[in-house]
């Protein structure tokens, strides 16, 4: 009997948004099903204390339990490669993937595999974090030739209050970072903030395709295990059958 495609999802232990948003997004779908694990995550600052969350060891270890549940994709659905470097996890996908046999990526590769593959070199980017965390994106961003032409944060640095940002208050973010034209998308990064539900409303007003980083992520898994992707609503590049 053939079961439905199962992803594993490794989730920042403060994080209220992810889970409930990517069941949201799936909808009544009944080829896939989600498996999470969580590792502690609760602040996210420049320093080495915060670096030490995202540690290998610790993924591994998350990664080795979501096997047991014979898991067909694991991803780690945090964006903390976006400014420890995408080396930090393609590094931790190696190690996820030797230790586990199963295939593995992380929110920050999602998004870089999106970018390539939709040809996005220039993004305005909105997120919750402190300047210095975003500048940080953009530092590490560039190294993988892609250029942050504008951004917006909110400016807060304890996880667990990133979900609490009301959608609504994002659509202006968006509009400012693709005032000027340079933008070719927008980028909402970070999966505990709930950008999804307007994505669409910002696509039809600004005419300009929105990432937002839990639709990213979900539909990376998707395409790696050849499952149909999203409805276009929660993002138009993200739509369509899934890549041969």
């Amino acid at each position: 009997m053939t079961r439905p495609v199962r992803i594993g999802m490794i989730v920042p232990s403060s994080n209220t948004c992810l889970e409930p948003q990517t069941a949201r997004i799936l909808g009544a779908r009944e080829d896939v099903t989600v498996h999470s694990t969580r590792i502690e995550v609760t602040r996210i600052v420049l320093d080495a204390d915060s670096d030490t969350q995202f540690d290998h060891a610790a993924m591994v270890d998350a990664a080795r339990l979501l096997r047991t549940a014979d898991v067909d994709v694991v991803a780690w659905n945090g964006t903390a490669g976006s400014w420890l470097g995408a080396g930090h996890d393609r590094e931790m996908v190696r190690q996820i993937t030797a230790a586990t046999g199963v295939p593995a990526t992380t929110s920050t590769l999602a998004y870089l595999d999106a970018f390539a593959r939709f040809g996005l070199e220039r993004i305005g980017l909105v997120t919750p974090y402190t300047a210095d965390v975003n500048q940080a994106v953009a530092t590490a961003w560039a190294t993988e030739g892609i250029e942050v032409v504008a951004e917006r944060h909110v400016g807060l640095h304890v996880n667990e209050e990133f979900a609490r940002v009301p959608p609504e208050d994002l659509v202006p973010l968006a509009h400012d970072v693709v005032e000027g034209g340079r933008a070719q998308a927008v980028a909402y990064l970070c999966t505990n903030l709930y950008g999804a539900p307007v994505v669409e409303r910002v696509e039809a007003e600004t005419a300009t395709p929105v990432l937002d980083s839990v639709a990213v992520t979900l539909w990376r898994c998707l395409d790696m295990v050849g499952a149909p992707l999203l409805d276009p609503r929660w993002g138009r590049l993200l739509g369509g059958p899934a890549a041969a």
